[in-house]
């Protein structure tokens, strides 16, 4: 063997080692706010970095019940339906001039309550549908996000005869607002969908069913019912993303998170959750949420346009796709 071979087999292997990092993404956060911090001024300041941080939550849950799901082989495109329906519900009940229960002590609880049970209703749906009636994932939650995202404007419409509503609880309004609630709430169910993933026989099942179904099938897991269960965990993260999204904003609103299904897919993607399915972690999650809340708040920062910014976003997403296919490739060949 040549020396030129050598060297060329040793960067080849090099690359491939980098590529294949778990710290990959992590380092790529590093080299972004390096990259932007000398063209955005107040890009590394502390109360900018908070902020990032603090408007990230609701995306880190969104990531992670759809990580849950991408284990499992599926996919969940109504995640940014659910957030909107939730948010509505939950006002209708606790807000407005037509609340149900406006001005009782029950207000909140019950308000938060219904939000998760419609979260974990629409994941039973679109689990059932999947799971039962074997329907591909893609047609029906993109259906979904059809009928429950217009099922939040009927609703808002016909209730209280406009899309936002006002006037919700204060009691309420503190679980979205500072920073150590929201980050609470968010740490505490990222961390439980971590501990379910590492130290749990469900969360062993769900990588058995992305891996290969039948075979998961053959060996006693009981496929249908971890899969739906999969699509329940990830309504319940898009409700609880719901709230807090509702108490930041201080509104409930068929409109809320409509435009974060993109950073959703792309944060699980990113981090290195395989679009195939059987492989993924919630700690790579946050470090897709982290990137790409670094790069739009940096984007933002440089008075770039919206669609600029989703140009690149989407261009980083399909590389990391691209990056998925060449790991699923490798792994197999292997």
């Amino acid at each position: 063997m040549s020396a030129a071979s050598a060297i060329d087999r040793g960067e080849s292997r090099l690359l491939r080692r980098l590529l294949g990092s778990e710290h990959l993404v992590l380092a790529l956060c590093g080299v972004v706010f390096l990259g932007l911090l000398p063209f955005t001024p107040g890009f590394g300041s502390p109360s900018n970095l908070s902020n990032v941080l603090v408007a990230a939550l609701p995306l880190l849950l969104l990531a992670t019940g759809q990580t849950l799901v991408l284990i499992t082989g599926g996919i969940d495109l109504s995640v940014t339906a659910t957030v909107g329906l939730g948010s509505v519900v939950g006002a209708l009940v606790m807000g407005g001039e037509a609340g149900w229960l406006r001005g009782s002590p029950a207000a909140v609880p019950a308000a938060v309550a219904v939000t998760l049970a419609t979260g974990a209703l629409v994941g039973l749906f679109n689990g059932a549908c999947i799971a039962r009636l074997r329907m591909p994932a893609f047609m029906v939650t993109l259906t979904s996000t059809m009928f429950f995202g217009g099922l939040a404007v009927w609703l808002a419409k016909r209730v209280v005869d406009a899309e936002s509503i006002y006037g919700l609880p204060p009691a309420f309004l503190a679980l979205g607002g500072g920073t150590w609630t929201p980050a609470l709430i968010a740490a505490s169910a990222t961390l439980a969908a971590h501990l379910l993933l590492t130290r749990t026989m469900a969360g062993r099942w769900m990588q058995a069913v992305g891996h290969n179904p039948r075979t998961a099938l053959v060996s006693g897991v009981p496929v249908g019912a971890v899969t739906a269960g999969a699509y329940v965990l990830s309504g319940l993260f898009a409700a609880t993303a719901s709230i807090l999204i509702t108490a930041r904003l201080e509104t409930g609103s068929p409109n809320h998170g409509r435009s974060l299904l993109l950073d959703v897919i792309g944060a699980s993607v990113i981090g290195g959750t395989s679009l195939f399915g059987g492989k993924g972690k919630v700690a790579w999650t946050i470090q897709g949420v982290l990137f790409l809340a670094l790069l739009g708040n940096g984007l933002n920062l440089l008075n770039l346009s919206d669609f600029l910014i989703t140009i690149v976003k989407g261009l980083v997403i399909l590389v990391a796709a691209l990056l998925d296919v060449w790991r699923t490739q490798s792994t197999r060949g292997s």
